[in-house]
């Protein structure tokens, strides 16, 4: 039985009590809510004649269903818009917090929360989302849960829980150039299996965790359930506290220098007692992907596709329907083969730094990337200019490559994302700058002017393309109203 790591610090200092089935009854500091497992729970509540305990410690926002292309009410999507409605109903009644489209807070679930500092080292945390392990990266013990406990935590602001073993999984070493943070998750999965988390805690320790970006250690704790784990986490650091200082809800003043004293307290001893140890070296892993099915099914870019008699017995039947549904044959090379789609914005990965390493490969080769079909997709689909991941990307002009490559498509909008983007173009223009017609009539159609501040600014700015790739300025009538 694991003793003295950050785990069984958080565990403890969390218990409420012990249940007569021999499970833990578990406090849940921090609540996350969207509109996808909610609604069943309020209706619960309502049938049961209960009340929401701690409106405070629930945050709800709105991701899974927000159309990228048209967020104008109502939905054309009916179920979504009923999810969307159930969910502003339902918070409304109870008085949580809600971030809804336009709120300046929109977004993936598990990015928001950290985003603006309500995720903090020693928490608890539980959402009706598969990848709530992501805040583990911040010192944090996150769960995710059904849709019934999602009603008990409303309810009680507890979870029962039988208490996880603890694996100290330790990546040691610098990274080889070409290889990331979902590298060494995806490394780490292929080795232990899908499964071989499975009544675990994984702890992630050693040099490689600690030289990573907060970013990139979501990205590796958000994948621990892809390996069976409830949850994943790293002890927090330095690098935790410049990531929060500052943000909305980290602490402030005097009570941010005794916020640092206890999360540091609460780093795992170092002679802390685990369940179970495993050690990688971070020299010996690869740029990797999976190529089939599963996230088990992950090889190194230069290996070759797994053939039968190379896999375990169990491990065989679904190798066969990978195969199949990925039109792969076993044996061949995986280096080579056509990409016909690239998303960039899962939870996984889709912040604002993989935009940068993205556009970084525009600009070495966007004539190859052309043959793309690039979806790029933003998982912070906030309207502030300040903390937006879309408007970071285009005032550091990150995106500037994409719209070289004429390969910008679907990127979600509001009114206020849409001004810093259209004054972003019209800087450009002012400034000789010009990019393919395709490109920016994409821009034009998707982030049309609709306010009579940006219209007066933009006014007599419209791009056509000549032969030499000159934009125009025309009269003022030229402009079609189309807000």
């Amino acid at each position: 039985m694991s003793k003295g790591t950050l785990f069984d610090k958080v565990w403890d200092l969390h218990t409420v009590g012990t249940l007569p089935s021999g499970q833990t009854q578990l406090f849940i500091g921090l609540h996350l809510i969207h509109e996808v497992t909610s609604p069943q729970a309020f209706a619960m509540l309502r049938e049961r004649g209960l009340k929401v305990m701690f409106p405070e410690r629930t945050v709800a926002t709105v991701d899974h269903i927000v159309p990228t292309d048209n967020q104008a009410r109502p939905f054309k999507d009916e179920m979504a818009e009923e999810m969307m409605q159930a969910i502003e109903r339902n918070t409304k009644e109870t008085g949580i917090t809600f971030y809804g489209i336009g709120s300046g807070n929109q977004g993936v679930v598990h990015v928001i929360a950290p985003e603006q500092g309500l995720t903090q080292p020693g928490m608890t945390i539980a959402c009706g989302d598969s990848h709530t392990s992501t805040h583990g990266a911040f010192g944090a013990i996150a769960f995710r849960i059904g849709t019934s406990q999602v009603r008990d935590v409303l309810a009680s602001q507890t979870l029962a829980l039988s208490k996880l073993k603890v694996r100290k999984i330790e990546v040691n070493g610098t990274l080889p150039p070409g290889v990331y943070a979902k590298d060494v998750i995806l490394h780490i999965i292929r080795k232990l299996g899908v499964t071989g988390g499975v009544g675990y805690a994984y702890e992630y320790a050693g040099t490689t965790f600690e030289q990573m970006s907060m970013e990139e250690r979501m990205t590796v704790c958000n994948m621990s359930i892809e390996g069976g784990a409830r949850c994943g986490y790293i002890n927090p650091d330095q690098v935790t506290f410049d990531y929060l200082k500052g943000r909305d809800f980290a602490p402030k003043g005097a009570e941010w220098d005794k916020a640092v004293e206890w999360w540091t307290s609460i780093r795992s001893d170092a002679d802390a007692e685990y369940d179970d140890v495993v050690i990688f070296d971070a020299a010996e892993i690869a740029p990797t992907v999976t190529w089939g099915i599963t996230p088990g099914q992950g090889i190194a870019v230069n290996e070759p596709i797994p053939t039968p008699d190379s896999l375990a017995e169990s491990d065989r039947e679904i190798a066969e329907e990978a195969y199949r549904y990925m039109d792969l044959a076993p044996g061949t090379p995986i280096q080579g083969t056509k990409i016909d789609v690239c998303f960039i914005g899962s939870c996984t990965n889709g912040r604002i730094s993989d935009l940068r390493e993205a556009a970084h490969f525009y600009r070495l080769d966007s004539e190859a990337l052309m043959a793309l079909n690039k979806a790029i997709l933003p998982q912070e689909q906030v309207a502030s200019l300040v903390d937006g991941v879309e408007a970071k990307a285009w005032d550091e002009k990150v995106l500037k490559s994409y719209l070289e490559a004429g390969q910008l498509k679907e990127i979600p909008a509001s009114r206020r994302k849409r001004l810093v983007i259209l004054k972003w173009l019209a800087r450009q223009f002012e400034e000789g700058i010009t990019y393919p017609e395709k490109a920016v009539n994409q821009v034009i159609q998707q982030y049309h002017p609709d306010s009579a501040t940006l219209r007066r600014e933009l006014i007599g700015y419209r791009m056509m393309q000549r032969d030499k790739g000159i934009y125009w300025r025309l009269p003022e009538h030229e402009w079609q109203e189309t807000a």
